[in-house]
């Protein structure tokens, strides 16, 4: 790994074209958008202000910004874990080591769940299983201004960022968050239920790019020897938590809709929808009560 050399002289377009080379040269997917998002970081300004003012000098506390966001790079940590946030929904959401950083795939599953409860209006209560950064709950209750929820999940400190994105976001007072193994502790019913579950297989992980092998959780990314653990868990216990009228959103890996749908079928779940993510593959399963109307 090589990097950058730059000053405080160094000019704003010059640092641009030295950061999106070394990026380039390491390998790195987007290397000229990982460079103009850092760099504007590193700068405290945005992109307008980086192209019309290309030949400021980074200054001092600029240039030591931005070399410690490219050393962080370099070695393959998220442009969204150098950030501390990521937008989801239009929404920004602040990061932690306990959480995911939340992927453009996973809107499927609030765009699935919107057109499952067509009534923006509707008072609704939801639940989200392994909240991680509320970054379901949050998107939902944004959408639905009547809707109150629940983000459950196992570890306290991915609590904590989830309560502070209610809070960012403005939902805080309609969203509560509750330590606990998926439903298992909650005793009242809901009409939507969300989750993002671990569903990478064992096996697996040691393979996947180390953007997130070595920073997103261990435990939100394994799902056991198959990758299906946390369906049976949560489709098991899915006919108990549902209204009778409710819905159960889920989202599952690229090539796992033909296993899920055998899970559910096994728990007595009716499958409603399939939706597809951007690339085409199968991303959000909607389920209902096998006594559903």
């Amino acid at each position: 790994m090589s990097l950058p050399r730059f000053s405080a002289g160094t000019r704003r377009a010059e640092a641009f074209g030295l950061v999106r080379r070394a990026f380039a040269d390491a390998g790195l997917d987007s290397p000229a958008r990982d460079a103009r998002i850092l760099l504007c970081e590193a700068l405290g300004v945005d992109a307008a202000a980086l192209a019309m003012s290309p030949d400021v000098p980074l200054g001092a506390a600029g240039a030591e910004h931005l070399l410690d966001h490219v050393a962080r790079r370099l070695v393959h940590e998220p442009v969204a874990r150098i950030l501390g946030q990521q937008e989801f929904w239009g929404l920004p959401f602040g990061l932690s080591p306990e959480t995911l950083v939340p992927r453009p795939d996973t809107e499927t599953v609030v765009e699935a769940a919107r057109a499952a409860i067509p009534d923006r209006a509707a008072r609704l209560r939801i639940l989200d299983l392994g909240t991680g950064s509320g970054c379901l709950l949050v998107a939902l209750l944004h959408e639905l201004p009547d809707a109150h929820g629940i983000g459950v999940d196992r570890s306290p400190a991915a609590l904590a960022t989830a309560r502070q994105n209610a809070r960012r976001n403005g939902v805080a007072n309609r969203a509560g968050f509750l330590a606990g193994d998926w439903g298992a502790a909650l005793g009242q019913t809901f009409e939507l239920i969300v989750a993002n579950p671990p569903y990478i297989a064992t096996g697996a992980i040691a393979a996947l790019a180390p953007e997130v092998r070595e920073h997103d959780p261990t435990g939100a990314l394994d799902g056991g020897p198959d990758g299906l653990d946390a369906y049976l868990s949560i489709f098991a216990d899915a006919p108990r938590l549902l209204v009778p009228t409710g819905r159960l959103v889920v989202e599952i890996g690229f090539d796992q809709e033909a296993a899920v749908r055998a899970i559910a079928a096994a728990a007595g779940l009716g499958i409603e929808r399939v939706a597809k993510d951007l690339g085409g593959h199968a991303r959000a399963v909607v389920l209902r009560r096998p006594d559903a109307p």
